[in-house]
């Protein structure tokens, strides 16, 4: 079995799109070959397994590195595990594996518990345009073979390629998918195995919804910056508020109410647009080059009354908010409230590297203890969340 770096993995740049070149991830700083270095055994693993071109490496080439949907179509059939560390913001930490879709789990080179110890999610890709009974088979073999090895791995299956087809359609091969699998594992014995199905195309904003879902679960912290953000919504009047990870536009946390599909592709569009726009005004030659930074800030204004207003958090996190226009008008209690909110944020920051230092680590890298336990309300500086809408 060989393994490869993404920085070697061909001649892709890991830069496309209107974002500028050094606006990215990180290099990984770890050893470049199967042995995880110290830091990077602390962070959540995420794979990508399914069958040859159902499209695992356009997936993370146009999510996380920003090349053009139509440029996937060049891309090389994998034939080596490719390694990316994703490194980008202190909570948007992990370690994406893309699988080839020949991989044999019964190859004596094949290390299971090596693959699926250090595993907090496996992604498995469904070509919905194909005929996905032999993808079915592979994913009961991936399954039950990674729950044996790992049961705290979040198995996540994207029924991808959706573009080309009619809603109607999409539904059926979904719902189709879902019972076939259920059933599957069920007759195996493993029917307490949950899966988790999505629609996803790189051709829309379904794929970044779908990996936000899968990221969220590797963040231990979620109910805590959850509960941020409802406290946020219901001082400043905000309908509804997105914690997005600016470089590869996924959100980390949102609010507890349902989640508008167009809603979303409205706050990314706007990010790509604050980027756009501040890299060609907003970047000084006597400064270092940086698109987004501290006073990176925004407000859009549509014509059906409803305000986006984007705020930065830290270097590639940002808040983005969706409200009527009439509730803005109290602009200054918006803005006290989110700086209450971006200094709760920081105290979450300070205590999940406290965590980080502690040995006690479950199998998928995150702090045993969840994130109610981590951090609360009675957590933070006692005044914060009294003075979220006090003036």
């Amino acid at each position: 079995m060989s393994y490869q770096d993404e920085e070697e993995g061909g001649a892709f740049d890991g830069h496309a799109s209107s974002f500028p070149k050094d606006f990215g991830y990180g290099a990984f700083d770890g050893e470049h070959d199967v042995n995880l270095s110290a830091s990077g055994e602390q962070k959540p693993r995420i794979l990508l397994m399914g069958l040859r071109r159902s499209g695992k490496s356009s997936i993370q080439k146009v999510v996380f590195h920003k090349m053009s949907p139509n440029e996937t179509l060049f891309l090389e059939s994998t034939n080596k595990i490719v390694k990316d560390d994703i490194n980008n913001s202190s909570f948007v930490q992990f370690q994406i594996w893309d699988f080839p879709g020949q991989i044999d789990f019964f190859d004596s080179s094949f290390d299971s518990d090596m693959i699926f110890g250090g595993c907090g999610a496996l992604v498995f890709v469904i070509d919905a345009q194909d005929d996905y009974m032999e993808a079915l088979n592979k994913l009961n073999l991936t399954v039950t073979k990674a729950y044996k090895v790992n049961p705290n791995i979040k198995f996540e299956v994207f029924i991808h390629k959706v573009d080309g087809l009619g809603d109607d359609f999409k539904m059926e091969s979904q719902r189709d998918i879902h019972q076939r699998a259920t059933d599957d594992l069920a007759d195996s014995g493993y029917d307490q195995i949950h899966l988790s199905f999505h629609l996803t195309s790189i051709y829309d904003h379904s794929i970044f919804e779908a990996f936000s879902k899968v990221v969220q679960k590797l963040i231990p912290q979620l109910p805590a910056l959850e509960n941020l953000l409802n406290i946020l919504n219901t001082n400043s009047a905000i309908e509804k508020s997105f914690l997005f990870d600016v470089v590869s536009k996924i959100y980390i946390a949102t609010d507890s109410t349902p989640v508008d599909m167009q809603s979303y592709e409205l706050c990314c569009d706007m990010i790509d647009v604050v980027i756009d726009v501040s890299w060609i005004y907003g970047v000084k030659e006597e400064q270092d080059p940086a698109a987004f930074d501290e006073q990176s800030s925004s407000l859009i204004k549509l014509n059906n009354g409803t305000v986006l207003y984007l705020r930065e958090v830290n270097k590639f996190l940002a808040l983005v908010c969706i409200l009527r226009e009439d509730n803005f008008d109290h602009k200054g209690i918006i803005d006290y409230n989110f700086l209450c909110f971006r200094e709760a944020i920081q105290q979450v920051f300070e205590l999940r590297n406290k965590c980080q230092g502690n040995p006690l680590t479950n199998s998928a890298g995150s702090p045993i203890v969840n994130g109610n336990n981590i951090i609360g309300e009675r957590h933070l500086s006692p005044t914060l969340t009294d003075e979220i809408g006090s003036k």
